[in-house]
């Protein structure tokens, strides 16, 4: 059969223009999920992450967030791994069984090398210590991220805890038999140790247990009166106790077989962009907290200090706790090493400690988490 001069022409054409475009490497976009509401610190924080992404990749690499619709707080950890969403924002304490390892260590949040730090870099220095800890010394850890489909990259903290109330609670006395919502194991042994009963909820049903009197508090960061507009409800908060912070976080937990499919320039870029949601997330909680608190008499809301008596019994607490930490993680998830973990932990936390000093913004704190620790993530093994 003869091809008509015109018809080869365009043939021709159609078959140089698909030749072009084959040559061009389309940009891929990952699907982040988060529990977060939009507009919220935690949301905010995934969007700077998803602009920097796009920076380091030149726009070859991307990702795009969904806030509190792809994926739930309680849903984020079996989507990841079944691959419903690329990666998300995990709340490892929300899955005991799944991540013992990881969990023993965010459950350190109150020990003695943190007692004098400003409030504003206790969070930082903890994201930084156990960032490392994880990355770089705990096979345990590694190995349950496997288990559940998921790369860790990095994580992120509240500010110290405060007790956010329907009504005052001070004192031991009002303590007593208060029922307080809990984030974590943590708080539940410190509310119990305090003759008060922990419930477990999610930080997400914290504003109806508060409107509906299932709960008299919720042991959180302050800067939850405004993220879940607990402000509404809220009516009394008492800072200074239960103390301890919230760092039971994977930012940036990627499926495995995603972060596979990524080349190691890509994996490297994922990293250094997860550091600004490790960073910005924990930099604007202190800040976002710290204003709850300024402005918590404009809102109708009486900030309390705690009785010198409480303070006492929560620092007596403290001193105990480590010890029930290590017993309770051999003799209910079998991890025999628990002591060696904390052995390992705390002087990483010191060290920490010392480095975030003189870090005053999170582009900062940023930078130094990437030279520090997740730039030395080896990512031709790293998670495969």
């Amino acid at each position: 059969m003869t091809i008509q001069p015109r018809r080869a022409a365009i043939g021709a054409l159609t078959l140089c223009a698909g030749a072009i475009t084959f040559g061009v490497a389309e940009a891929r976009t990952l699907t982040y999920a988060m529990g977060y509401p939009p507009k919220s610190i935690g949301a905010n924080a995934g969007e700077a992450y998803a602009k920097r992404l796009e920076e380091l990749s030149g726009g070859d690499l991307k990702a795009r967030v969904f806030p509190m619709s792809l994926l739930s707080f309680k849903e984020t950890s079996a989507g990841v791994r079944d691959g419903m969403a690329d990666s998300g924002f995990l709340l490892i304490s929300y899955f005991p069984s799944e991540f013992p390892y990881t969990n023993l260590i965010t459950e350190l949040t109150m020990v003695d090398e943190l007692q004098g730090v400003p409030d504003s870099h206790v969070g930082p220095a903890y994201v930084g210590a156990m960032s490392e800890y994880v990355f770089h010394h705990c096979e345990g850890c590694q190995k349950e991220m496997a288990e559940q489909n998921q790369v860790f990259n990095g994580s992120m903290s509240t500010p110290p805890y405060a007790l956010l109330c329907t009504k005052p609670i001070a004192t031991e006395e009002q303590l007593k038999g208060a029922r307080l919502r809990s984030a974590g194991a943590l708080w539940a042994r410190w509310a119990e140790a305090m003759n008060a009963t922990p419930v477990t909820l999610s930080i997400s049903d914290a504003y109806e247990g508060l409107s509906q009197g299932v709960i008299d508090c919720t042991m959180s960061s302050t800067v939850e009166m405004d993220i879940f507009n607990l402000r509404e409800v809220v009516k009394d908060v008492t800072v200074g106790v239960p103390g301890g912070m919230y760092a039971a976080v994977g930012v940036n937990n990627v499926n495995k077989a995603v972060w596979k499919s990524l080349s190691e320039e890509e994996r490297a870029q994922v990293l250094k962009a997860s550091t600004v949601i490790s960073a910005k997330g924990s930099w604007d909680y202190q800040l976002g907290a710290a204003k709850e608190v300024r402005d918590a008499s404009d809102n109708g809301i009486t900030v309390h200090q705690p009785n010198e008596a409480l303070v006492a019994a929560t620092r007596a607490f403290v001193r105990k706790d480590v010890d029930t930490i290590v017993k309770n993680y051999v003799e209910r998830h079998g991890i025999d090493d628990a002591q060696k973990m904390v052995d390992e932990f705390r002087p990483l936390l010191t060290k920490w400690v010392k480095l975030v000093e003189g870090v005053d913004n999170a582009e900062a704190l940023a930078d130094l988490y990437w030279r520090e620790t997740f730039s030395k993530v080896d990512v031709s093994t790293y998670g495969l």
